[in-house]
């Protein structure tokens, strides 16, 4: 009887700590909003933003908070979370601690569908806004189906280690085809096409949140109400087949799900890498493996992460700015190599 009664406490501490976390990860957003609000060539004091935001501020002030910083703030966190999210997903269907969107191939497959539209369309430096959500859903799922389908044996399933290198081989081919598309780009579109790559928040207005936030509010609550099929899906193909699961079913569900998010998120942000990779990892060392806390924490890390690479691209090197996926990849590249160093120990 002593046990069940531990059990049970125990439970409700780890799930207080874990709420107390999410609570800590979603002020420090905040705290980084406020920050990144008065970051940029022209300074605004902590006095004036709070003016502005009540309506008190100048026409320049509310120029610049309205129309540049804010909607370029929010695209930052809501790509984060999608990123973040997308990686949480991958390596919970795959098993495998180093699937991210990025590294699979599957931002490059949605780079490569703007980069077709803009070399065969070279009239315009950019897809329709509302349209490019689509695009680069339509170029990730093609070469998720690509990836997947490669990686797959009949009687074995997806192997971990057959995914990761799959993914890579795509990417790189992916990537081989687009540098051989930018031959046929004019210097404007070669321009546009390199800050996109580059990952740089370039959507800096209320039309790319638009465009993205449906993306968002659809399919996180969608992934966050498979937090149960993951969790199974973590234990291995034969336990969670004993426990009634529809394994194949639900891992195409949820790998859709991924690169959607993926997909949309990199259709306003560029190739940002690593943050479906970092968001993942750093939320599970801070709330455990269960996805109930898993995936909202790293929504929250990869939103913070990308905010904080955004603002500080924006600040370092002014009046120059510095791609956020350039200063993601700063710290991501040498996280990733200390996590494959780690798994072969």
């Amino acid at each position: 009887m002593k046990e069940k009664q531990i059990l049970p406490k125990g439970q409700h501490q780890a799930k207080s700590k874990n709420l107390v976390i999410i609570g800590i990860l979603s002020l420090l957003i905040i705290f980084v909003f406020i920050i990144s609000m008065n970051t940029g060539y022209i300074k605004l004091s902590p006095m004036e933003v709070i003016r502005t935001l009540f309506g008190f501020g100048t026409d320049k002030q509310q120029l610049i908070l309205y129309e540049f910083r804010l909607p370029r703030i929010i695209i930052s966190i809501l790509v984060g979370m999608g990123l973040a999210v997308s990686g949480c997903v991958l390596q919970g269907i795959s098993r495998n601690a180093l699937a991210d969107p990025g590294i699979l191939g599957i931002n490059a497959g949605a780079g490569l569908a703007v980069m077709l539209f803009i070399s065969f369309f070279p009239s315009t430096t950019a897809a329709p806004v509302f349209f490019l959500p689509i695009l680069a859903f339509t170029g990730a799922g093609i070469t998720a189906i690509i990836i997947y389908s490669l990686a797959y044996k009949r009687h074995e399933g997806i192997s971990p280690m057959r995914l990761l290198l799959t993914g890579v081989a795509v990417a790189a081919g992916i990537s081989a085809a687009m540098i051989v598309l930018t031959l046929r780009l004019s210097p404007e579109n070669y321009q546009f096409v390199a800050t996109w790559l580059a990952g740089s928040i370039w959507g800096s207005n209320w039309k790319f949140v638009l465009a993205l936030l449906p993306w968002i509010v659809v399919l996180l609550p969608f992934v966050f109400s498979k937090v149960r099929v993951l969790n199974v899906l973590n234990l291995g193909d034969v336990t969670a087949t004993g426990l009634g699961a529809s394994i194949e079913k639900e891992r195409r569900v949820l790998l859709a799900a991924a690169v959607g998010l993926a997909g949309a998120s990199v259709s306003v942000s560029g190739g940002i890498g690593f943050v479906g990779l970092i968001g993942p990892h750093l939320a599970r060392q801070l709330v455990g493996a269960r996805h109930q806390f898993l995936l909202p924490a790293a929504a929250l890390t990869g939103g913070l992460l990308v905010l904080i690479a955004d603002t500080i691209g924006r600040w370092i090197l002014q009046p120059s700015e510095i791609p956020a996926g350039i200063v993601v990849a700063v710290i991501g590249a040498p996280y990733f190599l200390y996590l494959l160093s780690r798994l072969k120990d």
